[in-house]
């Protein structure tokens, strides 16, 4: 017995369609596709119509080209390898006016998609002027000399807080920029929609694409959504590998894991946080043949359920489905959804794409 991930393949393409209701999108496939796996996710959105990518990484751009060669791929943190990315055509962000003076030379050729922080205030120009600066330095320049100025984007920091003001200020200020830049200057790609965005806002006009990450990969932006505006396709499972009876005051696992305070049943499940599952999710539940079971400790690799006598050893334990969600437990204080999903082990855990 084995602790499996499984990934259904085909909830997976129905979840794209549900997701974005035919609106364009630019599919964030940073971090391994969020742990779901770069090739799959690249084929999965292919099938789906959705042919622009954004990830964070060069390596990663370069191997969606391989891919998908016909599709447009924007790296979202800037890069210093120009040769490498003019050589595959790669869209890069461009975060500064003090990036662009320091490779002013180096950028000729190359697509850049200018950004705005935002509130957010991770990278990006801190003002439209100096947007508007860069473009006139540029434009200044022989043809030859040049950068290709494709894109224009943001990123909405707080698109999923609800009781602060962040995310009305923070897309007033974008749109208000936005309008302005438009009134001089035209862009291919216009994009600052991440899922929360999205999903409370629609598509915003004059936006050619909406960035959608988690959304697509099955876990809601923020929990007062309800759970059918996205699909998780993601099971990850184990097994019963004994169960022990324990009277209450008696010990079982390293340095006292788990204490009973009263006569038990415990399953010893073949899955633990070597596995990859984030140690605060021991607080909660585990689904145990369409039953939920607390669980009552998690070791390197084993947890503890406490279970009745209806579970046997080989049944299956189901830590996260479509029916006991990354996102449900997210929601709970379990971690961020990519937090779990890129924690999960897939050296440890048999992968299964079915």
């Amino acid at each position: 017995m084995t602790a499996t991930w499984t990934l259904d393949t085909q909830v997976f393409k129905d979840n794209i369609q549900h997701v974005t209701h035919g609106q364009p999108v630019m599919a964030v496939v940073k971090n391994n596709a969020y742990h779901y796996g770069l090739d799959f996710a690249v084929e999965a959105f292919l099938s789906a119509g959705i042919d622009t990518f954004s990830t964070t990484v060069l390596h990663e751009a370069i191997r969606v080209l391989e891919l998908a060669p016909r599709s447009t791929v924007f790296l979202m943190n800037p890069s210093m390898e120009f040769d490498v990315l003019k050589e595959h055509n790669i869209h890069m962000t461009l975060p500064s006016l003090d990036f662009y003076l320091a490779h002013q030379e180096e950028l000729a050729g190359m697509k850049v998609h200018l950004e705005f922080e935002n509130l957010l205030h991770r990278s990006g120009f801190r003002t439209f002027d100096e947007m508007k600066e860069v473009i006139r330095l540029n434009t200044a320049l022989p043809e030859g000399k040049q950068m290709k100025i494709t894109g224009i984007w943001t990123h909405f920091g707080y698109a999923d807080e609800f009781d602060v003001p962040d995310y009305d200020a923070e897309k007033l200020a974008w749109l208000t920029g936005l309008e302005e830049m438009l009134e001089d200057y035209q862009f291919d790609f216009v994009h600052a929609q991440n899922s929360a965005s999205f999903v409370r806002d629609g598509h915003f006009h004059q936006h050619t694409h909406a960035r959608l990450g988690i959304i697509l990969y099955g876990s809601r932006p923020y929990s007062s959504l309800d759970e059918s505006v996205t699909t998780q396709a993601l099971t990850v499972s184990a097994h019963v590998i004994q169960i022990r009876e324990l009277k209450a005051g008696e010990s079982a696992g390293y340095s006292f894991a788990y204490t009973a305070d009263h006569d038990v049943k415990i399953a010893v499940i073949d899955m633990g946080y070597g596995d990859g599952i984030l140690r605060t999710r021991s607080q909660h539940d585990c689904l145990i043949n369409g039953r939920r079971f607390p669980i009552r400790a998690l070791m390197m690799s084993h947890l503890f359920v406490e279970v009745d006598d209806s579970v046997k050893q080989g049944d299956t334990v189901i830590l996260y489905s479509n029916d006991i969600r990354i996102d449900e437990h997210t929601f709970k204080g379990v971690g961020a959804n990519s937090e779990q999903l890129s924690a999960l082990n897939h050296h440890s855990l048999k992968k299964e794409i079915i």
